[in-house]
């Protein structure tokens, strides 16, 4: 059974950083790419895509966070990552990880076979 697990959400004030974590389980880990996504509370609901990490560990990253964020992911540790800097009210959402076979473009939320359950983040001045 694919399982992907998010944690480290948490309430911080503008310009602060956290680190999610998102462990998978279930596939080979290093046959797949990964990505991050985010829902915002209250709007259409339509996922955002702001980061994605090949099966190789190539790293791409939505303008909104380019520079901000980083995506990695620990082949020992079955884990994806997503340190996130320098937040502001805007990255305020619910975070998902999501898995894919290396089809597909990483900014496209059904190119994602397996989908982690969420971990919110909420940023306040």
């Amino acid at each position: 059974q694919v399982q992907l697990a998010e944690s480290g959400g948490d309430s911080v004030q503008v310009g602060g950083s956290l680190t999610l974590s998102c462990v998978v389980s279930g596939l080979p880990f290093g046959d797949y790419c990964l990505g991050w996504f985010r829902q915002v509370p209250g709007v259409e609901r339509e996922l955002g895509a702001i980061a994605g990490i090949s099966d190789i560990g190539t790293t791409s990253y939505a303008d909104s966070v380019k520079g901000r964020f980083t995506i990695s992911k620990d082949y020992a540790k079955n884990t994806l990552f997503l340190q996130m800097n320098n937040l502001t009210p805007e990255d305020t959402a619910m975070y998902y990880c999501a898995a894919k076979r290396p089809e597909g473009p990483w900014f496209r939320s059904d190119s994602y076979n397996y989908w982690g359950q969420g971990t919110q983040v909420t940023v306040s001045s």
